[in-house]
């Protein structure tokens, strides 16, 4: 785990590293480069879209059958996020993102107050959006949309899953899409700005829950389907 999160830091520094040499050149609100460093709030779902797999003779999957409503959810987070934007033309450009947020999941409606049944889900939401601008002056709208796929590591039972006889629990990495808007504001010429953006994603995970002989209980689908909110600051150049 800890050797994944220090490679993933490590691109993003090589990346930083990579377009440093050439901010060193002075910014414009023209430049062809874009870094925003953003506080960014992740506002998962997280419920369950299909039962694709169910053994009622275990106590989980029991358990899960017998509850009228049963259903979960994910927790929010906020974590710092780093965007790195490359502009084609004044009007089009791509941009990635880079940040890893950790969450779990509990129970809800039936299951309300059930705690949590997935512990420690650590994402790496990897994100390629393609973007058209409208300036309008020194405020510049856009909307964009692209391919994500999240990267899931770290995932454990939770208390409320090792009770009901879980001992592991696998998340599947997944491919989805990204819709986003937003808008920057330049603050003067020489770069630097502000940035308010806003994502929807669509994406759906497998979870697959383990008895403590190793044989499948329970396999889930899950929309996760996130809301991310971010502001912050960029550097144009």
């Amino acid at each position: 785990m800890k050797k994944m999160i220090s490679a993933a830091l490590g691109a993003a520094l090589a990346t930083t590293a990579l377009v440093a040499p050439v901010a060193a050149h002075a910014g414009s609100a023209d430049g062809k480069w874009q870094v925003k460093v953003l506080g960014t709030a992740v506002l998962p779902n997280g419920k369950i879209d299909e039962i694709k797999s169910i053994d009622t003779t275990t106590t989980l999957g029991g358990a899960l059958a017998a509850t009228p409503g049963a259903d979960v959810k994910a927790n929010d987070n906020v974590v710092p996020t780093l965007a790195v934007e490359y502009f084609f033309t004044p009007n089009f450009s791509a941009e990635t993102i880079c940040c890893f947020t950790g969450h779990h999941v509990e129970g809800d409606k039936g299951l309300a107050g059930a705690g949590r049944i997935v512990d420690h889900v650590l994402i790496l939401p990897a994100t390629l959006t393609l973007k058209a601008h409208m300036p309008l002056g020194p405020i510049k709208p856009y909307v964009g949309a692209g391919p994500a796929v999240f990267f899931v590591f770290g995932e454990k039972p939770g208390d409320t899953a090792k009770a009901l006889g879980i001992d592991k629990v696998r998340m599947s990495n997944s491919l989805g899409v990204a819709l986003q808007g937003g808008v920057d504001i330049a603050l003067g010429d020489k770069g630097f700005g502000l940035s308010l953006d806003a994502k929807k994603y669509f994406i759906k995970p497998t979870a697959k829950f383990y008895d403590t002989n190793g044989d499948l209980a329970l396999e889930t689908k899950h929309k996760l389907d996130p809301w991310v909110l971010s502001a912050g600051v960029s550097y144009r150049f």
